[in-house]
C-alpha cells in the first residue's frame, strides 16, 4: 500500500513538474502559415500593401504569411471568412475603411464586425486621391464641381466596391457638393482604371497607393486629396477641403482576428507588426504606397476601428445610401 501511495505521488509530482515545464501553445506560433483575407482584388493599394507586411511578417516569425484574395461585397466576404475561421491565429484580416463603414452601409451582414472581431495591429494611416479622366476638362476641385453641376446625371464615378472609403468618398462629396454622380463599383480599383483612362468612367477617389502611380504616370489627372490637409510628401496636390470646408476622408489600415483569439498571439502578431514598422526599408516601401505608419496596441487600434464605424454610420445617414 505505501509502495503505491509513493508511485502515485511521485507521479503526481512528474505530471506537475511536466505542465508546470510545458510551454503555452502560443509559446510555438506560429508553427504553420498564416492565412491573411483580403478583401479586394490583386494588384489594389491594399493588396500592395498587404504583401508588404505579409513578407516583414513572415521573415520576423519564420512561417509564410498568405496573402488571399477575397474580393466582393466591400470587402464583406473576406471580413466573413475570417470571422468564420478558427480563433487560432492562423486566419487574420485585413481591417481597413470598408469594414467600418459596412456596419451601417449593409442591412443584412451576417455578422457584427466590432462584436465577432478582436484588434490586433494598426500598420498604417493613408488618404484617397480624386483623380479624373485626362478627358474631362477640368483641371482644378472647383472646375470639376462646376462641370458636374452643369451636367447632372452624366459623369460616373468608379469605386473598388460598395462600402469601401473609395465608394463613401464619393457619397460625402456628392452630399457636400450637391453634384450628380452616377456610381459603378468595381471588384477592385485596379480593375476600374481601365474604363477610367478610356473615360467611360470619368473619375474615381482612389486610396493613394494606385492613384498616386496612375497620375504619376499621366494616364489620369489628379485634382486633390481627402484628407483635411495636404499630404505628406504631395504638397503640389491640393486639399479638397480647401475647396469644399469640412470634406475629410482618411484611411487607416490594420490586422483583425477572429473573436477569442488567444491574447497572447494577439500580442504577438502586435510585436512583429511593431518591429517591421520601425525597420527602415519597410517605412521607405510604405512611403512609396503614400502610407504614413501608424503602429498601435491592440487596445488603441480597438478604439481607432470603433470610432470610424460611428463616424461613417453618421456619413451613411449623411449621404442616405444603403446596401441590403
Amino acid at each position: 500500500m505505501l509502495r503505491i501511495l509513493r508511485n502515485a505521488v511521485f507521479g503526481l509530482v512528474f505530471l506537475s513538474t511536466f505542465f508546470a515545464a510545458s510551454p503555452p501553445a502560443s509559446a510555438a506560433y506560429p508553427d504553420r502559415p498564416v492565412h491573411w483575407m483580403i478583401g479586394f482584388a490583386a494588384g489594389g493599394p491594399v493588396d500592395i500593401v498587404a504583401r508588404i507586411m505579409a513578407q516583414a511578417l513572415s521573415d520576423r516569425l519564420g512561417q509564410q504569411f498568405i496573402v488571399e484574395n477575397r474580393a466582393g461585397s466591400g470587402g464583406n466576404i473576406a471580413a466573413g471568412a475570417a470571422i468564420n475561421a478558427p480563433a487560432d491565429g492562423y486566419t487574420l484580416l485585413f481591417v481597413a475603411p470598408n469594414n467600418a463603414i459596412s456596419t451601417s452601409l449593409y442591412k443584412k451582414l451576417p455578422f457584427d464586425f466590432l462584436r465577432d472581431t478582436v484588434p490586433v495591429a494598426s500598420i498604417m494611416q493613408l488618404t484617397n486621391m480624386l483623380v479624373v479622366s485626362n478627358a474631362m476638362p477640368v483641371k482644378t476641385v472647383q472646375e470639376f464641381i462646376d462641370y458636374c453641376r452643369a451636367n447632372p446625371g452624366k459623369i460616373s464615378f468608379a469605386s473598388s466596391g460598395n462600402g469601401t472609403s473609395v465608394h463613401m468618398s464619393a457619397e460625402l462629396f456628392k452630399a457636400m457638393t450637391k453634384c450628380d454622380m452616377v456610381h459603378v463599383p468595381y471588384r477592385g480599383s485596379a480593375i476600374a482604371f481601365p474604363d477610367i483612362i478610356s473615360n467611360k468612367v470619368q473619375l474615381i477617389f482612389d486610396n493613394l497607393p494606385s492613384a498616386l502611380e496612375q497620375s504619376r504616370g499621366g494616364t489620369v489627372r489628379a485634382l486633390g486629396v481627402t484628407s483635411p490637409q495636404r499630404w505628406p510628401g504631395l504638397p503640389d496636390v491640393p486639399a479638397i477641403a480647401e475647396t469644399v470646408p469640412g470634406f475629410e476622408s482618411v484611411g487607416f489600415y490594420g490586422i483583425s482576428a477572429p473573436k477569442g483569439t488567444p491574447g497572447e498571439i494577439v500580442e504577438i502578431l502586435n510585436k512583429a507588426v511593431d518591429d517591421a514598422l520601425k525597420d527602415p526599408k519597410i517605412i521607405a516601401r510604405l512611403a512609396e504606397t503614400g502610407g504614413i505608419p501608424k503602429p498601435m496596441n491592440p487596445a488603441e487600434f480597438g478604439k481607432l476601428v470603433a470610432d470610424e464605424t460611428e463616424k461613417w454610420r453618421k456619413v451613411v445617414a449623411f449621404a442616405g445610401v444603403s446596401v441590403d
